[in-house]
């Protein structure tokens, strides 16, 4: 794996926030008495990458206040997980279908819910681009066969290793990021169906199972992939720089108010 290149943040950098698990304490060893005590779970190389790109994380916890929360980040990244609860966008669960976390889920669409309204970027990762999908009233393929196509939910390979490319369309925030392809891994069972309102595929993988989507009029883009096992991977500077971009515009924005 290439090692992250990492540029030092400042505390002028954009705030990145980062979803996380609530999980027990027992998963991590914990003494008697206190194996069911609720912890709060992140993978750090998200924290990694962001940083690494310059921005600042933090990590946003599950019983935060949601617009509270996006109120004071300039950038929001919704990470992996397990399976969308279907009953969400109306359907019920299948012989597939992961333990679901219905608080997680709607602390989620409350997140992605609050950006849209700021117009902060988002970047939606594996199970995040599907939340952004639900969140937006679109569907999901609740299972993809192993053995079939590019048997996405296979984790035959280590999490950084490449298997598959996507091909992007011309034109989106994507291409822009990554050219016309790129080749990333696959560790998912489920993948957008019915998009969303506003919601546009615009990235395939050669089986046509869409990868990549972005959400017309704003900065909310998903990929189906896991990017910050890549160390350094471009998505990542592209949400620093919007999420810059955005509060510097903020920041003149009350800044004028203030001298009227």
């Amino acid at each position: 794996m290439t090692p992250t290149r990492y540029v030092a943040p400042t505390a002028g950098s954009p705030l990145i926030g980062l979803t996380g698990r609530r999980k027990r304490a027992a998963i991590m060893a914990a003494p008697q008495g206190f194996a069911d005590a609720p912890i709060d779970v992140y993978f750090a190389e998200f924290a990694t990458s962001v940083q690494g790109a310059g921005a600042l994380a933090v990590h946003l916890p599950l019983d935060g206040d949601a617009r509270a929360l996006v109120a004071r980040i300039d950038g929001l990244v919704l990470v992996g997980g397990d399976d969308v609860d279907p009953r969400r966008y109306g359907q019920s669960p299948g012989p597939f279908t992961t333990v679901v976390d219905p608080a997680c889920d709607q602390f989620e669409i409350d997140l992605v819910v609050a950006a849209l309204e700021r117009d902060i970027p988002v970047l939606g990762v594996c199970r995040g681009q599907q939340i952004l999908n639900v969140a937006l009233g679109g569907t999901l393929q609740q299972h993809l066969e192993l053995g079939e196509g590019e048997s996405h939910g296979s984790y035959a390979y280590p999490r950084a290793h490449r298997v598959h490319d996507v091909e992007f369309t011309e034109g989106s925030t994507q291409a822009a990021v990554y050219g016309t392809r790129t080749r990333v891994n696959s560790f998912h069972h489920q993948a957008v169906d019915h998009p969303g309102d506003g919601v546009t595929v615009v990235g395939h993988a050669p089986d046509g199972t869409p990868e990549a989507i972005e959400v017309a009029g704003t900065s909310a883009i998903g990929v189906q992939w896991h990017p910050e096992t890549f160390g350094g991977d471009p998505i990542f500077e592209w949400l620093a720089h919007t999420a810059s971009a955005t509060a510097q515009s903020t920041r003149d924005d009350n800044t004028q108010e203030v001298t009227r």
